[in-house]
């Protein structure tokens, strides 16, 4: 039987996941030593919660999706609303090294799947569904691929094993990705970034989601000025979403929402010489993420988990323990064996294996104990949110079509 939450008893319960992360993570040492961010400490208490009354009742508690998704939303437009062109020219270089060294991962977690699949007895396209079509592309992308894969493949269960293994990843990858960066700061030796007071910007805001813990100073009219082009974002996605469904260029809502945020900073900065609010829009893009978090591991189905097949866990696991070799061996070297270069693997441990707050999310935890990490935090959410699905789509057409 399955107990409704409405949305506002959603939204209440994910602020008290939140309370009793933020407890956590300041009461236990643990988490504060492995870096583990408060959403994914409260989120997965909650789910345990849930999942010992299902045990106990058989009740299963359902939660409002269309808030999760809202926030979500607003995080990506956040995104797009703090990139304006100077500082995606920033970017440079190692934006197009990162997005090489994630593209050549793509490969190498789908080539896990499919072979460990193989050698289990199962559908090679199943190790698909455990490799990035869910542990990269997320709950989203394992929901459109499922139907396609139970539809025209006859992957029974495609969308079942689909969400199962996004939830798996997503726990994974806000478990992996800050114990993963201390580990490589600390065996490398590698000093920090810069404190607080060293990264304040022109207008007194210190840079959009390194600090979610940082006052920032906002006021009424630039509240409503914030919500004003969130609003835009969000509008902006919904119209491309529909009026590009079934086309070539169909792009996920999330990527619009991002790039409508792009699109209209750029357009305010540059042709109306409009000056947007960075630290209302941090403020707002944070809280986003908070609470897309929260809803997200607070809606976690760990009964769905527990039913997985042995070799569906034994896949998934491999895939674990792939990521972080990766991260530590290739990622990490390639990008420099730096501050930042850490920073980053803690990124692609989030979007690797769950999802792209949870990327942001990791390397908020490093950041608030190590230092700022511009670059990590201009590159991470570009590449995350906007290409690596781009780059996905495509690779995954290339697999279906010599292992389907």
């Amino acid at each position: 039987m399955t107990i409704e939450f409405s949305t506002y008893y959603t939204l209440i319960l994910a602020v008290v996941v939140l309370l009793i992360g933020k407890l956590m993570v300041r009461r236990i040492r643990l988490l504060r030593e492995f870096n583990i961010p408060e959403p994914v400490a409260g989120g997965l208490v909650a789910a345990l919660v849930a999942y010992g009354i299902n045990l106990a009742t058989g009740y299963r508690p359902a939660f409002d999706s269309s808030l999760q998704t809202a926030f979500m939303l607003c995080f990506f437009s956040s995104i797009g609303l703090s990139a304006n062109f100077a500082k995606l020219r920033a970017g440079g270089s190692a934006l197009v090294v990162f997005l090489l060294v994630i593209v050549v991962f793509v490969f190498v977690q789908n080539g896990v799947g499919v072979a460990l699949a193989s050698l289990l007895g199962l559908d090679p396209l199943i190790g698909l569904i455990a490799g990035s079509i869910t542990l990269l592309g997320g709950h989203g992308t394992a929901g459109a691929w499922g139907a396609v894969l139970e539809e025209q493949h006859g992957i029974v269960g495609a969308m079942t094993i689909g969400m199962a293994c996004a939830t798996f990843g997503l726990i994974i990858g806000g478990l992996v990705g800050g114990p993963m960066a201390k580990w490589l700061i600390q065996r490398h030796q590698i000093e920090g970034g810069t404190g607080h007071d060293d990264n304040v910007t022109v207008d007194g805001s210190t840079p959009n989601f390194e600090f979610p813990h940082e006052q920032r100073l906002i006021t009424a009219d630039a509240a409503i000025e914030t919500l004003a082009l969130f609003a835009g974002c969000l509008a902006f996605a919904q119209f491309m979403t529909q009026i590009t469904q079934g086309t070539a260029v169909q792009l996920p809502t999330f990527v619009w929402a991002l790039g409508g945020g792009v699109l209209i900073r750029n357009t305010l900065d540059y042709a109306f010489g409009f000056t947007v609010f960075d630290r209302a829009i941090d403020v707002f893009g944070n809280a986003a993420l908070s609470i897309y978090l929260a809803i997200a591991l607070l809606s976690l189905k760990l009964w769905e988990l527990a039913g997985l097949a042995g070799p569906l866990v034994i896949i998934l696991a491999v895939q674990t323990v792939v990521l972080a070799a990766y991260v530590a061996f290739v990622t990490f070297r390639v990008m420099g064996k730096n501050y930042d270069a850490a920073v980053l693997c803690a990124g692609q441990c989030g979007f690797g294996m769950g999802a792209t707050p949870t990327a942001v999310a990791n390397m908020q935890a490093i950041t608030n104990q190590y230092g700022a990490s511009h670059k990590a935090f201009l590159i991470v959410p570009m590449v995350g949110a906007f290409f690596i699905d781009l780059v996905n789509a495509v690779v995954l057409q290339l697999f279906i079509k010599v292992v389907g």
